[in-house]
């Protein structure tokens, strides 16, 4: 399992960022997602692999002037 949004999402052999910002079909754009205490950024979504039992916290894009 991990731990997101304070809820427990089923963990599976070989899920990526990619993969779980999919599954959880959220329409926000994250442009960095924190996995326990390392920081990856949009570019590396697709190749990072998430360990069970993580814990994640989604950071979404911020626009402002």
């Amino acid at each position: 399992m991990i731990k997101i949004k304070e809820k427990s999402i089923q963990w599976r052999e070989g899920m990526t960022v990619a993969d779980l910002l999919k599954d959880l079909d959220d329409p926000q754009h994250y442009a960095v997602v924190k996995i326990n205490d390392k920081y990856i950024s949009r570019p590396d979504f697709k190749k990072t692999m998430i360990p069970d039992n993580s814990e994640i916290f989604l950071i979404p894009m911020i626009a402002g002037g």
